[in-house]
């Protein structure tokens, strides 16, 4: 063998061994990404999955909101990268515990009375504004002493909140002023994901999103207002009894 032949082999033979070593390199930061992306999900290969939908008050036939179906696309798409399966149901039909599988529960409480009941157990220091009138004032979030009203189609808000209780599966609720508002959360969460498990592991958050301009951008344009964990997960104060005596220096005057 001559000393072109062989040079021709041993550059064959490296670029081989590059080429496997590149492929197994990046198989492996695919396969950890994934690990990752499963377990900040809470959904390991082959597990179940729930997805709550709320119905469209507006309907005649409280058919599922268009914008509300986007959202579940994202998050149907979320789930399958994981290998996981998934079950969707109606805010009406999901009569069931939470924990033993991870549930994306899409909706405000107006309209979803899942989301009513995991906001009054797992966000109880959340308050939003049910009453028809004024209107003004309909969807308000009440967080921390802390008021945002809602402008249709100009400035709008979201709950995007990631919660477990133990070592239960995590439950991740999208709770928005509008629909479109439902869809620009889980757009952020798809968007995000890799950076909030940075920040917070698997642990549980509660962040306020705005929607921006929703009826120019739609569902694209969305900032992070605040971190509201501690304020959203901690109950309110207690309202005093009337049978409490009250301290002579806080006792209102009588007129």
């Amino acid at each position: 063998m001559n000393d072109d032949v062989r040079n021709i082999v041993l550059g064959v033979i490296a670029a081989g061994i590059s080429a496997a070593l590149g492929w197994l390199a990046r198989t492996f930061l695919w396969r950890r990404r994934l690990r990752r992306k499963q377990a900040f999900f809470g959904l390991p290969e082959n597990s179940e999955s729930l997805l709550v939908v709320n119905r469209d008050a507006g309907s005649p036939d409280l058919a599922v909101h268009r914008h509300d179906v986007f959202a579940l696309l994202e998050l149907s798409a979320l789930i399958k990268d994981c290998g996981a399966n998934v079950q969707v149901v109606t805010q009406d039909a999901a009569q069931q515990g939470f924990g033993e599988r991870t549930e994306f529960c899409v909706g405000g409480p107006g309209s979803n009375r899942r989301m009513l009941a995991h906001m009054s157990v797992l966000l109880p220091g959340v308050r939003i504004t049910l009453d028809a009138e004024p209107v003004a004032e309909r969807g308000t979030f009440h967080i921390g002493g802390e008021h945002y009203r809602m402008e249709p189609g100009v400035t709008e808000y979201v709950l995007l909140a990631r919660v477990t209780t133990g070592e239960s599966r995590p439950v991740f609720l999208f709770c928005g002023q509008r629909a479109i508002t439902n869809q620009a959360a889980t757009r952020y969460l798809a968007r995000h994901h890799e950076r909030l498990a940075r920040r917070y592991g698997n642990g549980s958050f509660v962040l306020l999103l705005k929607v921006v301009n929703s009826q120019a951008y739609g569902p694209d344009v969305v900032e992070l207002v605040a971190d509201v964990t501690r304020a959203a997960r901690t109950p309110p104060p207690e309202p005093a009894s009337p049978n409490d005596t009250e301290p002579s220096a806080t006792r209102p005057a009588r007129s």
